[in-house]
Order: structure tokens, then sequence, then C-alpha cells
């Protein structure tokens, strides 16, 4: 069973500057906090708050959820569901990175000190909750912003705490919230069905276009999951909207997403790490950068502008990470300055760096390697055999034509 749930009351707006708060030196969430109005985009959380946590009320609640699970006044869904009234918050469930958002590795199960209640990993002895986690809970209510990526794993946790709800007779609740890339394009290849794993849960595209609660609506019905599934849906967001149009206070998703431009070039350039690239890691600019000490920028910059790909440009930019991947070591590198973000398709760029890091340095790169996170055989059998990368895209239509007819069946927004 599917709900859908919406708030309808009186709308605000936020008359306060961020522009100017930051000018002041003050953080960009007071104006928010001063003003006690919410953005102009309601997340699930501020629709459920508005309907005073009726839904949840004389249930036995496990909330899954992270630093990003925050109200339009910057308040943590862990404080709202432990103080509503008839509501009983049992235990608390973190995805990787954490509730603070922090953790850069597996960690071990904890207790909350604001509640004193067990604070259990699900990205440590197990990725997913157990019988015992999950004693005495009646409803389980997912709280967490996700990156809108296939191989982002917030969106696989969803989906096995979903798998154990629908084991065990219990209620999930989604608080549904933005799609960072929007809710129109689709992009990339499909994951093969025999390489399901925490970075890819189910046959979907890099980019799929859904937000989290359409996103879980179809993997309830499409992998027959069949949880009492309930979508606590947004007001006021439509498909066209990426994050900046929403009105709602940016929260890093991840240590190393950490910015809105970022994330709009993070499918594509993510892939490449685990081919020996630094994608930014232990920089200021994850994802708006890579490079590698073998790597010449400014000959890898001019290759990818001769080829004049929408909504970007690049530059030469050295850097030395502090952290991660050749952490330490002068590292040639590439810019990435976004001109138009609607029109980039950062798939496409992943594959052509790909393409030119093959060609220039084939000993130091090998794009078989990018299988882990592209998910699909027959687009590295291409980039190996030297195909073009607009031919690589092009052979992707068929099965993503196919799979925006199914997405459109779990759409609860235009």
């Amino acid at each position: 069973m599917v709900q859908f749930r919406f708030a309808f009351g009186k709308e605000f707006s936020v008359l306060f500057s961020f522009a100017l708060l930051l000018t002041l030196g003050l953080p960009a969430h007071a104006a928010v906090k001063k003003s006690g109005r919410p953005g102009r985009v309601q997340a699930g959380l501020d629709v459920l708050e508005a309907e005073k946590f009726a839904p949840l009320r004389g249930k036995r609640v496990g909330l899954i959820t992270n630093h990003t699970g925050l109200d339009a006044l910057g308040r943590s869904s862990i404080e709202l569901l432990f103080h509503a009234p008839g509501v009983q918050l049992v235990a608390l469930f973190s995805p990787e990175h954490g509730i603070s958002g922090r953790a850069d590795d597996k960690y071990a199960s904890s207790k909350d000190p604001a509640t004193g209640l067990p604070t259990y990993s699900l990205y440590g002895e197990s990725l997913r909750p157990t019988e015992e986690m999950l004693a005495g809970i009646d409803t389980l209510v997912f709280d967490i912003q996700d990156a809108g990526v296939r191989f982002y794993t917030y969106t696989a946790t969803m989906a096995y705490c979903m798998e154990e709800a629908a084991k065990h007779n219990i209620a999930f609740y989604i608080l549904d919230r933005p799609n960072l890339l929007g809710g129109e394009v689709i992009e990339g290849p499909m994951l093969d069905s025999d390489k399901t794993n925490i970075v890819g849960y189910f046959p979907l595209p890099i980019r799929y276009g859904l937000t989290i609660g359409e996103l879980a609506q179809f993997f309830n019905a499409e992998n027959h999951i069949g949880c009492d599934l309930h979508v606590i849906a947004m007001k006021n967001w439509h498909r066209n909207y990426f994050f900046e149009s929403t009105g709602i206070r940016w929260v890093p998703p991840s240590p190393n997403l950490r910015t809105v431009k970022g994330s709009i070039v993070y499918p594509g350039i993510e892939i490449l790490q685990n081919a020996g690239v630094s994608v930014g890691r232990g920089t200021e600019t994850p994802f708006e950068e890579f490079g590698a000490p073998w790597m010449d920028g400014i000959a890898v910059a001019a290759e990818l502008n001769a080829r004049h790909l929408p909504g970007l440009r690049f530059l030469d930019q050295p850097f030395i990470p502090v952290s991660g991947l050749y952490a330490g070591q002068r590292c040639g590198g590439v810019g990435i300055r976004i001109t138009d973000r609607a029109a980039v398709r950062s798939v496409r760029v992943g594959l052509e760096v790909a393409v030119i890091l093959e060609k220039l340095y084939p000993k130091n790169f090998d794009p078989a390697k990018l299988l882990f996170l592209v998910g699909n055989s027959e687009t590295i059998r291409q980039l190996q055999a030297g195909v073009a990368p607009e031919q690589i895209v092009a052979s992707w239509s068929s099965d993503l034509a196919n799979f925006d007819q199914t997405r459109r069946k779990y759409f609860l927004y235009k």
C-alpha cells in the first residue's frame, strides 16, 4: 500500500537576504532561523510537522537518518520525533558516514548523546537492520538527503531497510526530499543485473531523475519488495528544480559532496577514482577538479575544451590533496567550471575524460577499472575498443527510453 500526504496551508517566503547575511559574517541558515518561515519548497519533514505528526501517533518508531534530516528551521528529525506528542521514538539507524555525516569508513553502533537512544550502524558489521535492532519497532521512518546518483549508498540503505520492514511487517515512511539534480534528466548506462551491491541496488541508470520517495515506490514495486510504504510528499517541488531552486538550506550530504556545483559533476567524475585518478578528495573542491601526479593538466584541459561539452569549460588547475588518493603529492589537475548546469551531462564528461587519459597515459590509466561504479560491462568494452563517447552514449538510448517509461509510473511531482 502506498499513501501520499500533502499539507495545505499558508505559504511564507524567507525575506532576509542570504548574501547580506554572509556579508555580515552570519551563517546562511540564520535567515531561516530568524524569520521562522519555511523555504519555498517544504520537505517531507516540514509537511509531517504541519500535520502535527498525525501519521505516526501511537507508533513505536525507528528513525533512519543523518545530519541532513533537518526541517526549515534547522531542527533535526531526531529532535522533532523524540518530542512529538503521541510518538515513541525507539531507536536510530544511520547510513554510510554516520549520524553526523563525518565518518569516512565503516563505523560501529553507539548511543545518541542527546536522547540516549541506541544508534545502529547500517554501514558496519551489517548493512541492514537485524531482527534484534528492530525489536519493539512497528514503524520505520527514513529522512535522508541523497544525491540522485545510482552509486550513492544512501538509496541502497533505504532499500535494504524496506526489505527488512517487509519481512517483519513494519510500516515504512519516507519523508521525501529533493533530487539535487532535478527530476527531468536521466543519463548513463543501466546497471547490469549481476552487479548489484551497496553501490548499485537495482538496475538503474547512473542519473535516474527521481526523488527518494519516488525511488522508494519504484523499488517497492519493480523489485517486488512489497513493504507497507507511505510517502510524505514535498510541497511545491517541481521536476525542473535543481537544488538552488528549492529555497532549502544546503547541507553537504556526505564529507566530500560539499557544494551544489560538485553535486552536478559528481556522477561522471566519481567513476574515475577506481582507475587511479584523484577526484579532488582531500581538497577544498572535490569533484570540481581531478588529476594525478602523472597527468598534465594543460594538455587534458585543452583536449576537453576542444570537445565543446555543453555547459562546461576546463582549465589547468594543479593541486595537492591533504588526504585520500595521492595525499601530499602534487597532481597535475583540471578544474571544472559550470556555465550552464541544465546542459551538463556529467556521465558523458566522465567518458570523455577516460578516453583522453587512456590515449595520453595508457600505462597509467586502465578503463577496465571504471566498471565498479559504471556497472555496465558493455560500456567498458566499448571504451576499451576505442568507441567514441558520443556513440557509447547513443548506445544507451533504448534502455533509457524503457527506463523512462517505467519511472514515470512513480512520479509524485510535475
